[in-house]
Formats: structure tokens, sequence, C-alpha cells
């Protein structure tokens, strides 16, 4: 029998522990939200504005860029209200929504990752087959699969969160991640759990073991031959720089929930938050930095602006 939500509003109660110290935080959230619209933006339209970048590698980092703007709205907006007015609630239909499109988005934070290192795999140990292998139609048998995987895993455990029964409605979170909204579940939710564990080992974990393969492979290739080390690991390291923070701060959030600590539980939601918003603020500053030849086209980009809003004032 399909169980009956008896609860149908929730409260989020994230970073309650500050008190009346809780307003203090729209100032930082606002300031990150600001840098990851505008960073990602100005990263979407260089790439897109200059043929030249019209490169495997710059067109998997505007997507990433795509996923970072679109993933900050569907969350932060929320939180800055909830901090500055103290608007918690959010319906049920409201809350799987918000959590569908959260998580959904966040599963191509490493996604992207793994099509780059394909991309480096491609370029640096088989130099000679990397526009042939990295042609669309071809380069779609790995881009379709993981699509597809994220998709199915991440509407599987939002409906099964959907058709639980709620006791509670206070939720210790700024947003409706899944695993705050099943704590509030009467009876079991060992299914859900599983599913939860399903979704963490073969999106973020598996992502990571085929990253760490191609990498792996890439250093191999560098050692036997030194005349494309020194491309290859600067090329390579913004990646794994990228990886780890991500990946840590992500298996810190989901661990946290099913490994029984002494971790605070505003430290817990920061955490949370800044799996899905660090990235968001970070990758585009550190990728446009780091690639030489979309760092050049910003700083064009800047100087055409600075330019023209200093002459505008004269017409």
């Amino acid at each position: 029998m399909q169980n009956v939500s008896s609860q149908q509003h929730f409260i989020l109660n994230g970073f309650a522990e500050l008190g009346d110290l809780r307003p203090v935080l729209f100032v930082p959230f606002l300031l990150m939200f600001i840098v990851a619209l505008l960073a990602n933006s100005l990263l979407v339209y260089v790439v897109v504005s200059q043929r030249s970048l019209h490169q495997p590698m710059s067109i998997l980092i505007a997507g990433m860029a795509c996923v970072e703007l679109c993933l900050p709205v569907f969350f932060v907006p929320n939180m800055l209200l909830s901090f500055l007015f103290d608007w918690k609630g959010i319906s049920l239909i409201g809350c799987l929504v918000q959590m569908h499109f959260i998580h959904f988005f966040g599963a191509f934070q490493t996604t992207f990752l793994v099509w780059m290192a394909l991309d480096r795999y491609f370029a640096i140990c088989t130099p000679l087959h990397y526009q042939e292998l990295m042609a669309l139609q071809r380069f779609l048998k790995f881009i379709v699969p993981l699509v597809v995987r994220n998709m199915l895993l991440i509407s599987l455990f939002v409906s099964l969160a959907g058709k639980l029964s709620f006791c509670r409605n206070v939720m210790n979170h700024c947003f409706c991640e899944h695993m705050a909204l099943v704590e509030l579940a009467c009876g079991s939710t060992a299914i859900n759990n599983l599913a939860g564990l399903m979704a963490i080992f073969l999106i973020p974990v598996f992502d990571f073991f085929v990253i760490a393969a191609s990498y792996i492979a890439i250093f191999s290739s560098v050692l036997r031959s030194s005349s494309s080390g020194v491309k290859a690991l600067h090329t390579c390291i913004t990646h794994i720089m990228v990886l780890t923070f991500s990946l840590t701060l992500a298996l810190i959030a989901f661990l946290s929930y099913r490994v029984k600590s002494g971790l605070p539980e505003a430290v817990r939601v920061f955490f949370s938050t800044m799996y899905l918003l660090f990235p968001s603020c970070f990758n585009p500053i550190i990728y446009g930095i780091r690639t030489t030849e979309i760092r050049q086209h910003i700083l064009n980009t800047l100087t055409h602006w600075k330019h023209f809003v200093q002459v505008l004032p004269y017409h």
C-alpha cells in the first residue's frame, strides 16, 4: 500500500545554532552567489563567442560552467531569503523538485571531470587519433551512458523519498538534501539509504576511479615520453585540484549522515552547502587562470568592456 505523507510542509532550519547571528550569513553567501553567477557567465560567454575556443576541452569547460551557473540558482536564493527574512517554509512538492535539480546538477560536477579526463587521455596517450576519438559521434558513447546514469539514479532516490510518510517537518538544513529529508520519515528508510548509497558509489565514487585510471595512464605515458611531460602535468594538475576539493567536500557531506560522529550540525550543514557552492565559485576562476587560451580571451573581453564603459558617458 502506498504511504501518504502526514507532513506536506517543511521548515528549513539550517544554522539554527547561530540564533540571532544567523542573518550575518547573508553577506558571505550573497558574495559567493554573485561570484558564481558572474564568473561562470563570463566563462560561458568567452568560450561561446570566440571561435578559436570551439575545441573539445574548452567546450567541456563551458559545459561545466553552465552546470555551475545553474546549480546555485536552485538553492542559494532560498537560503538568502531565509537568512534575511527568516522565510524557512517549503512544500513537499517544492522540496522534492529542489532536491531533484540540486542532486541532478551536482552529479554533473564530477561527470564533467570524467569527460575532461578522457579528453586529456586521448590528447596525451593517443595524440594521432585525438580528433577522431573526440568527434561528437564517437564521444557520444562516453556522454550518453553517464547522462542516463545520472538521470536514473537521481530520479530513483527522489521518487522513493516522495513516497515516505513523515512524522517531523523541521529539517536541519538550508535546502532539501536527500538524507536531510529522509531523516524526518516514520518507519524504515532502509531502501532510501540503499538508493542514496547506490547514487554515491555509482556517481562520484565511480567517476573518481575512472578519473584516477585516466591519470595513471596519462602519467605512465608521460614517464615514457618526457618531451610532453611538462605540458601534460600543467594540463592535468588543474583537474586534480578541482577533483580533490570537490570530492573531499562531497564525501564529508554524504557520509556525515551515515557515520555517527561528533560533527556539529552547523558544520555538517556547512559542508553540505560548500560541496555545491564552492566549485561553482572557484572552478571558473581556476580554469580561467590556468587555461592559457581562455585566460587571454577573458582578459581581452574585460579590457574591451572596460573601454566601452569608459567611452559610454561621452556619447
